[in-house]
């Protein structure tokens, strides 16, 4: 079944129980690693929604995505992946420090909390996804695209995730209310040709054919953004 279905027939529990069978296949000591970031993800997000449900549904299944059909069972990419908005939307949690501290100071001291944690891979790719504070004077969405572009062309890994965290938000548009599709229609349409370039480069680290189905999924996306943004 689709992740956005298991999302609107059996909700959290649902998702939460396919990536439990998920985890079944992975070691003792992996298991624990990710079922401490879940926890850990669940926890910082627990406050937070995304317009229709719980922000740790994305989550679940930006992770259920990677493993199931990317192929994927590296360790720190899926810890990476549930964590993968930790340090952007919750650093003074994540790092125990007091939301006075200055942007920079926090989103180190969250990366740095998150290397203690599990490990320093694990932080690096997180930090890869962070999206930075942007300049109020400049467009964000282009800003967005920009850093997106430059992070993911040095870290293949990185890759993976944020094209799991797209397919979500990209593929998922119809699954939100019409003002959110069509912010999101724009912010992420531009940034399609440029992840299909991605994908399809020798040195992202997944097998031909997640890549194939990872640029139908980009696809469907663009075809979704296309019908919000032409009405």
């Amino acid at each position: 079944m689709p992740l956005h279905a298991i999302t609107e027939v059996y909700g959290e529990a649902g998702l939460r129980d396919r990536f439990a069978l998920e985890m079944e296949s992975f070691p003792a000591g992996e298991r624990k690693q990710l079922a401490e970031a879940l926890e850990l993800a669940s926890d910082l997000h627990a406050a937070d929604r995304r317009v229709r449900e719980p922000y740790v549904n994305h989550l679940l299944r930006v992770a259920i995505r990677i493993i199931r059909y990317y192929g994927v069972r590296d360790v720190d990419v899926l810890v990476a992946a549930l964590l993968h908005d930790a340090v952007e939307d919750h650093p003074a949690e994540l790092a125990g420090l007091e939301t006075g501290a200055s942007h920079p100071e926090l989103t180190a001291a969250a990366v740095a909390e998150l290397a203690r944690r599990f490990n320093p891979r694990v932080a690096e790719l997180v930090r890869s996804v962070t999206n930075p504070q942007y300049d109020p004077d400049r467009d964000k969405h282009e800003q967005y695209r920009i850093h997106v572009a430059e992070n993911l062309e040095r870290d293949p890994w990185a890759r993976v995730i944020k094209i799991s965290d797209f397919t979500d938000n990209g593929v998922g548009v119809i699954h939100t209310t019409l003002d959110k599709a069509t912010s999101s229609a724009r912010k992420y349409r531009p940034l399609v040709p440029k992840l299909r370039e991605l994908v399809g480069r020798p040195d992202t680290p997944l097998s031909t054919q997640a890549k194939e189905h990872i640029l139908d999924q980009l696809d469907l996306a663009e075809e979704r953004f296309a019908a919000i943004l032409d009405e």
